[in-house]
């Protein structure tokens, strides 16, 4: 029997300061993400992209707030999706998400308490800590707090949808981080996420960083969602991204990495975000991204 996945596209931009990564599903879709699917042996219902507010339609009439730009338009699209991922599941469909900018995960983790309750690891893999609050956020943008939301902490808008924490919050890594807040710091050492940082695995190496990052998630857990932020890869190889930062992960590290995660057989959902078309050369990221979406999925060299 063929398994069955259900990818869903959310162009969500609102939650980054950059434009363009609303492209983002658009550009692994051109990049072949179904086609390759299939041929690694799956069945794929593709949900299309599901509607997303656009900046150009919203700011005459609305007063932001500068601490959570545009929230009730990303408090409404986080709603949606969390719908639409609930319909996944009720199918039997594995959900694969392809963003936009990270904010979109407020309403992933949403649906999948309908699989888990929240009784789920998370590995949020990213050069950014995204868990900054309203009261650290250095720049409003949400797309900065979306790791803070699924562990409860946030504006009420956003924790609500879920509601949060919708994850286990003894089994929260955050893996391949380089640029961190200091409110953010704060945040992550007062929830007790587990931060491997890139200096880390510098030291230890990507097999044992790996391996402590998957041990800490899964323990006790039977679930386990991945969030795949682009620019953790060093921007040598994922150029299309908003907020690059230097000295990310290699090609093969991370494709090892999440090789690895598909070996642990308990992944239950997967997200790809902060793809940006315009700021990419030759839909290279994008291509990119599909891979790695592929070794999670099982793909292996032999």
């Amino acid at each position: 029997m063929k398994r069955k996945i259900g990818l869903i596209g959310v162009p969500q931009d609102l939650g980054a300061s950059r434009r363009g990564v609303d492209m983002g599903p658009s550009a692994i879709r051109i990049a072949g993400i179904e086609k390759h699917l299939r041929k690694l042996g799956y069945d794929v219902l593709d949900f299309g992209n599901i509607h997303c507010h656009d900046i150009d339609e919203h700011t005459e009439n609305y007063t932001m707030d500068p601490r959570l730009r545009f929230l009730p338009y990303i408090a409404d699209t986080a709603k949606h999706l969390k719908q639409i991922v609930e319909t996944a599941i009720e199918m039997g469909l594995f959900p694969i998400i392809i963003g936009g900018d990270h904010s979109i995960t407020i309403g992933t983790m949403a649906g999948m308490k309908k699989l888990h309750g929240g009784k789920t690891g998370i590995i949020w893999v990213d050069a950014h800590g995204d868990f900054n609050t309203p009261e650290t956020t250095p720049s409003g943008n949400i797309h900065g707090m979306p790791f803070a939301v699924v562990c409860g902490y946030g504006d009420p808008s956003l924790t609500e949808i879920g509601p949060s924490p919708s994850v286990s919050l003894e089994n929260t890594v955050l893996f391949g981080a380089r640029d961190l807040d200091k409110g953010e710091i704060d945040n992550l050492k007062k929830v007790g996420v587990k931060v491997i940082t890139m200096s880390d695995i510098d030291r230890n190496g990507i097999l044992n960083s790996s391996l402590e990052a998957i041990s800490h998630a899964t323990k006790n857990v039977d679930y386990l969602h991945v969030s795949f932020d682009i620019d953790v890869v060093d921007p040598y190889e994922a150029p299309g991204t908003g907020t690059p930062v230097k000295g990310g992960l290699t090609y093969r590290e991370a494709h090892l990495f999440l090789e690895m995660i598909a070996d642990t057989n308990k992944l239950a959902s997967f997200e790809m975000v902060e793809v940006n078309p315009v700021l990419d050369t030759r839909n290279k990221t994008a291509t990119l991204a599909v891979g790695l979406i592929l070794s999670a999925m099982g793909k292996k060299i032999i």
